[in-house]
């Protein structure tokens, strides 16, 4: 078998509907954004990030702010997939399922260095019908640099939110 043959999972926000697939953080159609891919195993959203210089706070350290929006988008990304998962369904079938934040604290353990491949691990706290609380840590080098909890709120659809 050669690499051809190998296919990467996909992310949950590849079933984002194009229209809304637009945010920031995690808008497979924003040129601009950060490009965050959940993967989900059944258990546990997961995603690499690689910073770029520009993701500085000060030398060699990686910006708070970019911490904090991989942290959100990641953890809603995760609510995304466990809902599906809950309800039995195939991503992206209909009618989609659709969350926000609600809430995003985030704990910042130690620098997060700007060199490091910086891995993402979200595990689901608490589900309840129209709220979900998601944990995620934010490693680096093997080290847990930050811890966010997510209170994500499900929607009917985000095009209300004109």
């Amino acid at each position: 078998m050669d690499n051809t043959d190998i296919k990467e999972p996909k992310a949950i926000q590849d079933f984002y509907p194009d229209d809304v697939a637009v945010c920031y953080g995690c808008g497979r159609n924003n040129p601009h954004g950060l490009k965050i891919r959940t993967i989900w195993n059944g258990e546990e959203g997961i995603f690499r990030f690689t910073p770029e210089a520009f993701h500085t706070a000060f030398p060699g350290v990686a910006y708070g702010g970019l911490i904090a929006s991989l942290i959100d988008c990641h953890s809603i990304g995760t609510a995304v997939a466990a809902a599906y998962q809950v309800e039995n369904r195939d991503p992206g079938t209909d009618p989609e399922i659709l969350f926000v934040t609600g809430n995003l604290n985030v704990s910042f353990l130690k620098p997060a260095p700007l060199e490091a491949e910086f891995e993402l691990r979200a595990r689901i706290k608490e589900m309840h019908e129209r709220k979900t609380t998601i944990i995620c840590s934010l490693y680096a080098s093997g080290d847990e640099c930050a811890r966010g909890e997510v209170l994500a709120v499900r929607v009917n659809s985000y095009r209300n939110y004109k």
